[in-house]
């Protein structure tokens, strides 16, 4: 990791699902802590990956072979603010690949968004993205990106559906 990206953090959260990590971006009190803390909950329920906490509040991301990194900000690594009950330990990683951006109170959020609209581009590195308007929590999306493939019909592919449990974006 360069100085550069030792020294700056960014406000977001990041759980590792799996292999790859969920970076949680968005506004102050836009839910970033609920969402990761909604992920931990998921993986030990075995509804996705075995998950672990990288970061909440602040994190550092940085390029690397290709890969966007993230780790947490030194200070509150393997801490989580659950909200009603405070800050509370939980188990935690030092770093991880990141697989998906989540942003949240995105005002690009649609109910079918353009393609364009899933990918951001962070510190030169392409990532699948996943808009989420205000006021949703936007868990069901995150473990829909996990968990089931793009449709696999075209647009002009008649009765058929294409949500197909498989390995996804985020995790190939």
């Amino acid at each position: 990791m360069t100085e550069a990206a030792a020294d700056k953090s960014i406000h977001a959260s990041a759980v590792q699902v799996g292999d790859r990590a969920v970076l949680i971006r968005g506004p102050s009190g836009s839910g970033k802590s609920r969402l990761a803390f909604d992920l931990l909950l998921a993986g030990r329920a075995g509804h996705i990956a075995i998950t672990r906490l990288v970061g909440d509040d602040r994190v550092h991301v940085w390029p690397h072979e290709k890969a966007l990194m993230v780790r947490p900000a030194p200070a509150l690594a393997g801490l989580i603010e659950v909200r009603g009950l405070g800050i509370r330990r939980c188990d935690s990683v030092s770093e991880a690949r990141v697989g998906l951006v989540v942003d949240l109170d995105a005002p690009d959020a649609e109910r079918l968004p353009p393609p364009e609209a899933l990918e951001v581009l962070i510190k030169g590195i392409l990532i699948p993205r996943i808009p989420v308007q205000q006021g949703f929590s936007g868990l069901s999306l995150v473990i829909a990106a996990l968990t089931m493939t793009a449709n696999s019909c075209s647009t002009d592919c008649s009765k058929e559906f294409g949500n197909h449990i498989s390995p996804t974006i985020a995790t190939q």
